[in-house]
């Protein structure tokens, strides 16, 4: 697996930079976000942790994916300024549930069908 910087914007305002890349990958299958996360992070020389990969496409029919990347001033800028569904992606936070929390061991009881009345 090979990674090429394509592009490289800072954003001071949002304390990161922006890359925009491309992984050759001809004798493998598509990498997952967790290797090309650590691939760019030896790269730019920053941790793991402050690495987000927000988008990651394949092409049809060849071995190349482009994709696009944030490296942030700090784990706790990331974790903040980084939406909820891509930290989860990137493995930096967990997967929040979305109702009460229902016993699982007790699948729900299916009723019987009600007799229909005869006039």
């Amino acid at each position: 697996m090979e990674i090429r910087i394509l592009e490289d914007h800072p954003n001071p305002l949002l304390k990161r930079r922006e890359y925009h890349f491309e992984v050759a990958h001809a004798t493998a299958a598509t990498p997952t976000r967790d290797q090309v996360r650590a691939e760019l992070a030896k790269l730019v020389s920053a941790s793991k942790d402050r690495v987000v990969v927000e988008r990651m496409r394949a092409r049809f029919g060849t071995a190349v994916t482009r994709g696009e990347a944030r490296v942030y001033e700090s784990a706790d800028a990331a974790k903040k300024i980084s939406r909820a569904h891509i930290l989860v992606r990137n493995g930096l936070k967990e997967k929040e549930a979305k109702g009460p929390a229902a016993p699982a061991a007790e699948p729900p009881k299916a009723e019987a069908p009600a007799a229909e009345k005869k006039e």
